[in-house]
């Protein structure tokens, strides 16, 4: 696959390009007693070109943005709405993933992307990253109300790509209604455009 776009390249960043779509979704959330109450959703996702960035004349960083919207199975509600960059530093093959949710949460995770052959006839790419509440670099900020009611204390990601397909599973280990939650999405998208 080719990874120059515009005479950027945007190396393992390029597999994520397009409009994705799943219906395979399925949220473990916490309810009011801060126990598991699974939820089925679709999903999409649509990522583009965000271009080449530059640090301190020094960093050549890369990066796609994306949307991320999700809905519930039954009555297709949409119950979270996403957006960030994925970013990609060519010289340390360090990845980067930024979001924000709109309920007082912004995540700086970072890690490695890794491509291990699953057959001779295809290839799977391996995001992993991981932020800390607290930490300098790769970390986690969240409003007054979140911090108090519903604390995110750790975030990790698990995002696959094995040609037009993207599975993902995120964990964010939360404090919340006096308890500690693993809260956990997980869904399978197939590329419907590729961008």
């Amino acid at each position: 696959m080719a990874t120059e776009i515009n005479g950027v390249d945007y190396g393992p960043l390029t597999q994520l390009l397009g409009r994705w779509i799943g219906n395979k979704g399925l949220d473990n959330a916490p309810d009011a007693n801060a126990d598991p109450d699974k939820t089925a959703y679709t999903d999409e996702l649509t990522f583009t070109v965000a271009g080449p960035a530059e640090n301190a004349e020094e960093q050549q960083l890369v990066a796609v943005k994306y949307h991320h919207v999700v809905r519930k199975s039954e009555n297709g509600q949409i119950f979270h709405d996403q957006i960030g960059h994925w970013i990609y530093e060519a010289s340390t093959g360090r990845i980067m993933h930024s979001l924000t949710i709109p309920r007082g949460l912004c995540v700086l995770a970072g890690g490695k992307v890794s491509q291990n052959q699953i057959s001779q006839a295809q290839d799977e790419t391996v995001f992993e990253v991981k932020a800390t509440a607290g930490s300098d670099t790769f970390g986690i900020i969240q409003s007054p109300f979140m911090a108090e009611k519903a604390r995110t204390n750790t975030f990790e990601m698990r995002l696959s790509i094995k040609g037009d397909e993207l599975s993902y599973e995120e964990k964010m280990s939360l404090f919340i209604y006096g308890k500690d939650f693993e809260h956990i999405d997980m869904s399978s998208l197939r590329r419907v455009i590729y961008d």
